[in-house]
Parts: C-alpha cells; sequence; structure tokens
C-alpha cells in the first residue's frame, strides 16, 4: 500500500522513497517511446541502454534538461510508471513530496505539480533539492549554525547555506555533470575531429575526469566516429586533455560556491570554517572536486556518505517527521495531510 512517497526527480536519475520502506526505486531518468503508436517501450535502465541505438520511430529521451520539463507529456508518463511501482494506483493514491532545483521557475514548479497530479498523485507539494539534502546528510538546519550544502546534479549545481530551518545565501546554476559529458564531446570533435556519444563521453568522464592535478598518468582509447570520413575511428585522451575539456564548467560551479559564501552573513564565517561545506550529488564524485574546493576557498569540504541518495533521504525523513515539515511547510501543509488521511480512513 502506498502512503506518502519522496521523488528525487533528477535530469540524470529519479529516485523514490516510500515512506517506512526507504528508497524503493533508483532508476535513471530516461523513457523510451513508439511514436508512431505512443506506446512506452522501457523506462529507466532499460531505456538508456537505448539512447543513441533506435530506429527512427523509437526515442529514448531524458524528459528534464537542467533540472526542468522539457516535455509536459512524456514527463507526466514517466512520473506515471514511477508511481506505479511504488503501489500507486488510481484506488490508493499518496501524497507525494517532489525534490526540484532551487533554480527552476514558478511557472517551472506548477509544471512538476501538475504533472504530478496528472500523474496519479493524491496531493504534490515540492522541496528545494540542498535543503532536501541538508536533511539526508544530518545536518543541524534548525540550529542558530551555519550549514553549507553544494549540491552537483545532472543539470544543475547548487550551493546553499541554511540556518534555523531557512536559506540565507544561495546561488544556482543550470550546469551540471551532463554538461561535463558535452564539454568532453566538444573537446573531442574540436581537437581529435571525432564524433562521441553521449554514453562514451560520460565513461571518459568517470575513467579520466577531475577537477585538478590527480598526478594521473593513464591514457584511454576512445572510439568514434571520424567526422571527415564519417567511418569508426580512435582517439586516445589523457586525464589532463579532460580536465582541460571540462575546465570552463568546473570553473562556473566553483565560482558559483564562492560567489554563495560572498553572500553569507558574515556572522556564520566562524560556523562554515569548522563546519566546512558538504558536497551531495552525482557531480560531487567527480574526481579531486572537494580539493578543489577546498583550495580556492580555504573551507575544509566533505564529500557526505549518500551523496547519490542523500536528497530523496532527506524528503523521506521530512514525511517522516511532523516537526521537519512543520519547519519546512508549515503548519498548513502538515495540517492538510493529516486532515486528508483522516479522511480516507
Amino acid at each position: 500500500m502506498a502512503r506518502g512517497l519522496a521523488i528525487d526527480l533528477g535530469t540524470a536519475n529519479t529516485l523514490v522513497y516510500a515512506e517506512g520502506r526507504g528508497i524503493v526505486l533508483d532508476e535513471p531518468s530516461v523513457i523510451a517511446v513508439n511514436t508512431r503508436t505512443g506506446d512506452v517501450l522501457a523506462m529507466g535502465h532499460d531505456a538508456r541502454q537505448m539512447i543513441g541505438r533506435t530506429p527512427g520511430h523509437i526515442v529514448a529521451v531524458r524528459p528534464l534538461r537542467h533540472g526542468a520539463i522539457t516535455d509536459f507529456n512524456i514527463t507526466q508518463r514517466m512520473i506515471r510508471l514511477v508511481l506505479e511501482r511504488a503501489g500507486v494506483s488510481r484506488f490508493n493514491r499518496a501524497t507525494v513530496v517532489v525534490c526540484v532545483p532551487s533554480a527552476i521557475t514558478e511557472v517551472e514548479r506548477r509544471a512538476v505539480v501538475e504533472a504530478a497530479r496528472r500523474a496519479g498523485a493524491g496531493e504534490a507539494h515540492l522541496i528545494d533539492q540542498p535543503v532536501a539534502a541538508a536533511v539526508g546528510a544530518g545536518l543541524p538546519i534548525h540550529e542558530p549554525l551555519g550549514n553549507m550544502v553544494v549540491d552537483v546534479g545532472g543539470g544543475t549545481s547548487e550551493s546553499v547555506v541554511i540556518s534555523l530551518g531557512g536559506v540565507v545565501a544561495l546561488q544556482a546554476l543550470r550546469i551540471g555533470s551532463f554538461d561535463f559529458d558535452a564539454a568532453i564531446q566538444s573537446y573531442v570533435r574540436r581537437e581529435h575531429g571525432l564524433a562521441l556519444g553521449e554514453r562514451t563521453a560520460e565513461e571518459i568522464k568517470i575513467a579520466l575526469g577531475s577537477a585538478t592535478d590527480l598526478d594521473d598518468h593513464r591514457k584511454v582509447e576512445v572510439r568514434g566516429r571520424e567526422l571527415a570520413t564519417g567511418m569508426p575511428a580512435t582517439a586516445v585522451l589523457s586525464p589532463d586533455d579532460v580536465r582541460e575539456a571540462m575546465s570552463e564548467p568546473v570553473s562556473a560551479i566553483v565560482g558559483s560556491v564562492l560567489s554563495c559564501l560572498g553572500h553569507a552573513p558574515p556572522d556564520l564565517a566562524h560556523d562554515l570554517i569548522d563546519q566546512g561545506i558538504h558536497l551531495v550529488g552525482g557531480g560531487a564524485l567527480l574526481g579531486g572536486l572537494d580539493q578543489r574546493l577546498a583550495d580556492e576557498c580555504g573551507l575544509p569540504v566533505r564529500l557526505v556518505d549518500a551523496p547519490l541518495e542523500s536528497v530523496v533521504l532527506g524528503a523521506g525523513r521530512c514525511l517522516e517527521n511532523a516537526d521537519t515539515l512543520d519547519a519546512l511547510f508549515g503548519m498548513s501543509w502538515v495540517d492538510h495531510r493529516r486532515l486528508s488521511a483522516l479522511r480516507r480512513h
């Protein structure tokens, strides 16, 4: 039986936390659709395997880009599948909390709520991803203490300072780990005349990517399509090549963190020196990113224990803790949810 659900609707991955059960779904945010019939062929890992490998009438797409909905209908269908896998049906609707980037507009926020409701949610509410990540990382966000979280996701990067349950400084960019992949594709196209697929670029990033010099001398042979001839060809890349390729988006993220620190109240500076910066999100796993931030910010930087799950874990804890909901959403949200539960029973 579906109860409350927390959904981290990410550009790269979608995770679902079921109240009382924990994380019940962790799949790539990809859906494959037959454009001739309108049928959904696959979602998640199966659909991701189809990217770049489908005939013309089958599309395998990510319906969210830079944290925002790019195709409302496909996003709605993907959310419906996610809810069904979590046990939601037309007879068993659930209250849903959806984690969204703080960078998206009010129009984009309303689109997410509407998509969730049309997909079958009984109620749909939003929580900003960096706030949920802070809760998931176990930070004391309700104390008069500065807590800084840097969330590097697939499509967005957000730096936030939280104190007394509220955001006191925020910087958000629509730049994330997918931009690292795109930068690698552009570099190989420009320097080696090869066209690479999205998945190949991601594999290169994971194998060789770094934000600072890690004294790594490995080299990797990559395969792609030669632009001049259209024939399959290879090129050899080193960690220095990949770091150079990704330098622009990485520098933009570091600059955003510095800007957030610059906008934080001076009285919180002492706290941040002690507490440091907490890194979350898939992009936070980029080699040397913690060291790069520590060097440029002059603060300790810590990668949280579960960087990929911290956002949905935090939203799930909010569902299971009425006091946290009171602080983040207000009494009206909690009272409305309790009233709805009484009506169902």
